[in-house]
């Protein structure tokens, strides 16, 4: 598959916020608002225009990947920026073609040039972990509760830069928004059904999963 991965332009955005409405549809919950995110992120402070990337392919996006900063707080009070991505995404019928990691390894890349030391995401660890993430727990990484969701996924990119004290991690508050928002925002684009289905079933299990420090102990003695 010869695919272009250029950066987005602001001719693309419709086309994005269809792509990434379309491959989030129905997955975590009935309908989706990954797509609101995608419209509010460009916008925010937090975004990293120079990541925001799209996979194209005969003139279509297929796929599409934004950054966003966010920081580490050691727990001897450094502060380290960092960043994160999401949406990530690819259209339904292309998945499992390479696209998202061709995404990934093009922006991590960049990310290294930019001497970034690692890249902090909530994600499900079976599509993360092969590209080299690891649950936070591995590097001492926890969420601002200090505890270790199953979710939260840490690529080093620094070598042997975790391991000496604990951290942090603070992602952008472009997050939080406002579902009712998101549900006004979703009303332009043309109607499609919300369905339950056993994929959002998963994601609930897995947002209320953690590790615990004790498992790391046992599993590495």
């Amino acid at each position: 598959m010869n695919l272009n991965l250029r950066l987005e332009t602001e001719a693309d955005y419709a086309r994005v916020e269809e792509l990434t409405r379309e491959a989030f549809w129905n997955l975590y919950a009935p309908g989706c608002d990954e797509h609101y995110l995608c419209h509010i992120l460009r916008g925010h402070t937090d975004f990293i225009k120079d990541l925001d990337y799209v996979a194209e392919l005969d003139g279509n996006i297929l796929g599409s990947i934004m950054y966003s900063k966010s920081i580490l707080l050691g727990d001897d009070s450094e502060t380290v920026p960092i960043v994160s991505f999401g949406p990530l995404c690819v259209h339904p019928e292309y998945q499992r073609k390479g696209i998202g990691t061709e995404l990934i390894e093009k922006t991590k890349g960049l990310v290294q040039n930019m001497r970034i030391p690692a890249i902090v995401i909530y994600g499900d660890p079976h599509n993360y972990c092969k590209h080299g993430f690891k649950n936070g727990l591995d590097y001492q990484v926890s969420n601002m509760d200090g505890d270790y969701p199953l979710g939260l996924l840490v690529l080093e990119l620094e070598p042997g830069f975790f391991g000496g004290k604990k951290w942090k991690v603070k992602q952008s508050d472009v997050f939080k928004y406002d579902p009712a928002a998101a549900s006004e925002f979703d009303k332009q684009f043309k109607e499609k059904e919300k369905k339950t289905q056993y994929s959002q079933e998963l994601f609930s299990i897995q947002i209320r999963s953690f590790l615990r420090e004790t498992q790391l102990t046992i599993a590495s003695t």
